[in-house]
Formats: structure tokens, C-alpha cells, sequence
């Protein structure tokens, strides 16, 4: 069978000119007695690089070994490392208590009624809630009436409102260290071939799609992060984690939370290990959310939360059972927030919120006594401690 497989062989080489080309730079021929011989050709041309292969002349250095290589050079592994993290359940997003939001203008009370008749007959209010642009409340029954719901409300009475809906958004769990920085997409934006907004590539990512960020620059007024070899993203569409698992000065235990006012993100640590980050949303101009060390002195699974921030008390907010509240900087608290559908940008009266599916998980991990570390990378946010009063959501 052996000599046969060998006959047939050569009777395909000689079919084919007498010639058969191998790796390298040799060639299989048949020779004058009818055996097969090898000769060195110096002409013949070198098979190709595998990727990972130095370029040591011994093969052609094009193709995917090209490609490894240029993106070596600019710091991006061949092939591109997934994260070595995943999101949490869903379940851990719903929320503990069905919200709605009140239908009442905003400069009116919303009026609280002791019985379903008398709240659609409008009469008989039995207390009210001031009127305000944020206004939310718990309930645990409803009632329909000509294409109206009517709610009872968790704390006795019945209101008009409307059902809520609220973000499924996700942090990352993380079994392991990343071995890049990485983020989240916070506005639809292109990406640009460079650093450059004069040279965008055709291709747009989506708010909140994840990235990997392997390189940073600053052009053009901005920060630049480089995603991928000839795509980069600009800082103001864009927020990311650099981790950093050494604790900062002052934190004594191997667990804390990081609060990046630039980033707009939360990164928390165990162990030397990067366990969950998320976008966050922190308090703006004027009520930061104050740099320093803090540590979370109380837990309360519902809070409800109301005030002003103005003397004429226009901007009154009452927000009743927000979920999974840790105090950490007086009133500042880290909670879940139910009314907001986006996270990346400052806009809170100081608190730091987050979606109930990263506060839920981080009540869960947090500890009364947890370090909270606060900081701004870029130094903007002020730090003198006469410029920040008690604080509010």
C-alpha cells in the first residue's frame, strides 16, 4: 500500500512537470531513475509569518503576523483580551417597591385622598405633597378610571400618579484584574481614525457599549482614548476605569470604593482586586459631592429623601423609598436612582447615584465602616470644606 501511495505520487509530479514545491526554499523533483530528490532553490519565495513570529528574514512578515505586530507596537494584544468580567443577575435590578411618579404640575401640590372614590372625585384630601420638579412615591395597590391610575400609596391614601419605568443598566462584575483600562460609551458618538476630530472612520459606537481603552492622548482641547488600531473615542463621549488596586493613603483595610468625580465612575476593591465598577452619577456646580476619605457610617435598605436647595424652594424634591442608601459624608450617600435613565454625567444635589442594579449589588458587598475614597484626577472640583454644607441626594 506504502509503495503504491509513493507511485502514485511521483506519477502526480511528473503530471505536473516533474516539480513539487515544499516549505522553505526546497522543491521535491524526480530524478533520472525515477526517484524523488530535493534541491535548494535560492530563488524560491518564504511561506508566510504565523502571527507572533519574529521578522528574522526566515518568512515573509505580512498578513496577520504584520498585523500582531503593528498592533504590539501600539500596545494592543494579538488577539484582543476579552474582560475578565460579566454583569450581574437581573434580578438584582428590580426594584423592592413599585414607584411612580406624581402627575401634578410642578408648581401644584399633589393632593393625597383617604379613599379611591374621593380621589376620583377629587374631594376630601386628607394631606398633600408640595409642589416641586421631582416627585416620586411608592405604592402597593392601583385602581384604573377612565384611562387614569390611582394609587395606594405605601403610606396610606390615594394619589393620582403614573406608574414608573426605570434603567436596566449594568455594571461589571469582575473575577479577575483587567490588564487595561476600560469604560463605558455615555453619548452616541463616530470614532475617528486619530486623535482628531477631522478624521472620523465611518464607524459610531452607542451609549452605553462597553470599551476597551488600550492608549490616551490629548489633542484638539480634549482627552483621546484609543479602542482599537485606527479608532479612538473623545473624553466627553466616553468614561473609563483605570484600575489601580493599591489602597490611596489613609485607608486602612483591604476594602474600599472609588468615586472618580471626572470619570463619572465607581470601582470597587478587595483583596488587591478590582470586584465592580459602574458609571455613577455625582453632584454638579455648585453641590459637588465633596473630595476626601470617608467611610460609610450607616445602611438603610428604603430612605426616603425630600428638600430644596433654593430660598424660594422651587426646586423641591421628594422622593419617597429610594433603595439601597449608604451614608458616607454626612447627607452624601451612595443609592440607587430610580428617576434617572442616564448615568455617566454629574447632575445629583451631591450624592453619588447609581442604578438599582449597582446599588443593590454594592449594599449587598458594602460593610458600615467600608472607606469611601472621593476624588477628581484633574483637580477642578473644589476641596476647601467651607464651600460644602450637609449635603443632599
Amino acid at each position: 500500500m506504502k509503495n503504491r501511495y509513493v507511485t502514485n505520487l511521483l506519477v502526480i509530479i511528473v503530471i505536473l512537470g516533474g516539480i513539487l514545491i515544499l516549505p522553505g526554499k526546497s522543491v521535491l523533483a524526480v530524478g533520472h531513475n525515477g526517484s524523488a530528490v530535493t534541491k535548494e532553490y535560492d530563488n524560491f519565495p518564504l511561506p508566510l509569518c504565523l502571527p507572533g513570529m519574529p521578522d528574522d528574514g526566515t518568512c515573509l512578515f505580512y498578513g496577520p503576523s504584520q498585523t500582531a505586530a503593528e498592533m504590539k507596537k501600539i500596545g494592543i494584544p494579538y488577539p484582543i483580551r476579552e474582560l475578565p468580567a460579566g454583569h450581574p443577575p437581573k434580578e438584582m435590578g428590580v426594584m423592592p417597591v413599585y414607584i411612580a411618579k406624581i402627575n401634578s404640575a410642578e408648581d401644584q401640590p399633589a393632593l393625597i385622598y383617604g379613599s379611591f372614590a374621593d380621589a376620583i372625585a377629587g374631594e376630601n384630601p386628607i394631606s398633600s405633597i408640595p409642589p416641586g420638579t421631582l416627585r416620586y412615591v411608592s405604592y402597593i395597590d392601583w385602581q384604573g378610571h377612565n384611562g387614569n391610575a390611582y394609587l395606594l400609596l405605601s403610606t396610606g391614601g390615594w394619589m393620582r400618579a403614573s406608574p414608573a419605568v426605570y434603567t436596566d443598566f449594568q455594571g461589571l462584575v469582575f473575577y479577575d484584574n483587567p490588564h487595561n483600562d476600560f469604560g463605558w460609551v455615555v453619548n452616541e458618538t463616530p470614532t475617528y481614525k486619530q486623535p482628531s476630530y477631522a478624521e472620523p472612520n465611518g464607524d459610531n459606537l452607542i451609549r452605553e457599549e462597553i470599551i476597551q481603552v488600550y492608549n490616551q492622548v490629548e489633542a484638539e482641547g480634549a482627552i483621546w482614548y484609543q479602542i482599537a488600531p485606527n479608532k479612538w473615542v473623545d473624553s466627553n463621549k466616553a468614561k473609563i476605569v483605570s484600575v489601580n488596586p493599591t489602597p490611596p493613603e489613609g485607608i486602612k483595610s483591604d476594602r474600599w470604593i472609588e468615586i472618580n468625580l471626572f470619570q463619572q465612575t465607581i470601582a470597587v476593591y478587595e483583596d488587591g482586586q478590582l470586584k465592580y465598577a459602574s458609571l455613577v452619577t455625582s453632584g454638579i456646580a455648585p453641590l459637588y459631592t465633596r473630595p476626601g476619605l470617608f467611610q460609610i457610617y450607616k445602611k438603610l435598605p428604603l430612605e426616603t429623601m425630600r428638600g430644596a436647595t433654593t430660598e424660594d424652594r422651587s426646586d423641591f424634591y421628594y422622593l419617597q423609598d429610594v433603595p439601597w442608601t449608604m451614608y458616607f459624608d454626612e447627607a452624601r450617600a451612595l443609592h440607587a436612582a430610580y428617576w434617572r435613565t442616564h448615568f455617566g454625567y454629574p447632575a445629583s444635589h451631591g450624592c453619588v447615584n447609581l442604578s438599582p442594579t449597582d446599588a443593590h449589588w454594592l449594599y449587598l458587598w458594602a460593610e458600615e465602616g467600608d472607606y469611601v475614597w472621593v476624588h477628581d484626577p484633574t483637580g477642578e472640583t473644589p476641596t476647601d470644606p467651607d464651600l460644602y454644607g450637609p449635603g443632599a441626594p
